[in-house]
């Protein structure tokens, strides 16, 4: 097995976790269902040794990426439906194809250009193989809600629909927090229609992001981070002076905090 490049290493361990003789009694009793939330979870792995720029996890993450992926194609083998090399020559395929720019000699003005054609070559694709050809098509319904509002957008603005300014998309932000507000003061307030008003108030806030290009993902997992730190070095505080966050009353938590984003202040500011 050593002598094998690694590829093809990786491939004789995943047929071997799956042999049914001598296999791993957890990869055998998998689907391709049963694996998703693990790819999920790996890449989200990923994204955080990149934020905190850790190459080595960020090596180690990928391997385990990769190994979702190897997962997946031993299950198409024994179906019979694909194969590893299969998965390769498709996107080896699907590359060369989507980027004439680079592997042919077609000319394209700008980077907008080449944008339009990536889309033209995509909807060919799709009507090719009979999929919905509808510009909303082919958003992943599994994406973080976030991610996949900012990416409906994006589509809806490629096409016009979409506000030129600002000043109307901060507006829709007030008018969404406003009825959010006049649902949760009803005398019987209804849940599901403050779920409502709260989505729509969050999609309406990616617009703002999006029209700020900020992506709506990345600084929400920003604040969560942000968050956390704060609350932990409120926890140690907490813990310093011989007590526990469950015995302090709001008041003394919301001083600690303020303590610690003054002193993150004062960090960042270099003193």
């Amino acid at each position: 097995m050593s002598e094998k490049a690694p590829i093809n290493t990786l491939q004789a361990i995943m047929a071997k976790l799956r042999d049914p003789d001598g296999g791993c009694p957890w990869d055998l009793k998998q689907d391709f269902a049963s694996i998703v939330p693990h790819t999920l979870e790996e890449a989200y792995e990923v994204a955080d040794a990149i934020a905190e720029e850790n190459w080595a996890e960020v090596k180690e993450e990928l391997g385990d990426l990769l190994f979702q992926v190897i997962f997946y194609s031993q299950l198409g083998k024994e179906q019979g439906l694909f194969e590893f090399d299969d998965i390769v020559s498709g996107i080896n395929n699907k590359l060369i194809r989507r980027h004439p720019h680079v592997f042919a000699d077609q000319r394209f003005e700008d980077e907008a250009a080449i944008h339009a054609n990536w889309e033209a070559e995509k909807a060919k694709e799709r009507a090719e193989k009979g999929l919905d050809d509808s510009i909303l098509a082919n958003i992943p319904k599994a994406m973080p809600a976030l991610n996949r509002a900012d990416k409906i957008q994006k589509r809806c603005a490629r096409y016009g629909f979409d506000w030129l300014t600002l000043g109307p998309v901060v507006e829709k932000v007030q008018e969404e927090m406003d009825e959010v507000m006049a649902e949760a003061h009803q005398a019987i307030p209804d849940q599901d229609r403050i779920e409502e008003e709260i989505g729509d108030l969050l999609f309406a806030v990616v617009n703002l992001s999006r029209h700020l290009k900020v992506k709506p993902e990345m600084a929400l997992h920003r604040a969560n981070r942000k968050f956390e730190r704060r609350f932990r070095a409120v926890e140690q505080s907490v813990l310093e002076q011989g007590k526990r966050v469950d015995t302090c009353s709001l008041d003394e938590l919301d001083a600690e905090w303020e303590k610690v984003k003054q002193k993150e202040k004062l960090s960042q500011s270099g003193e």
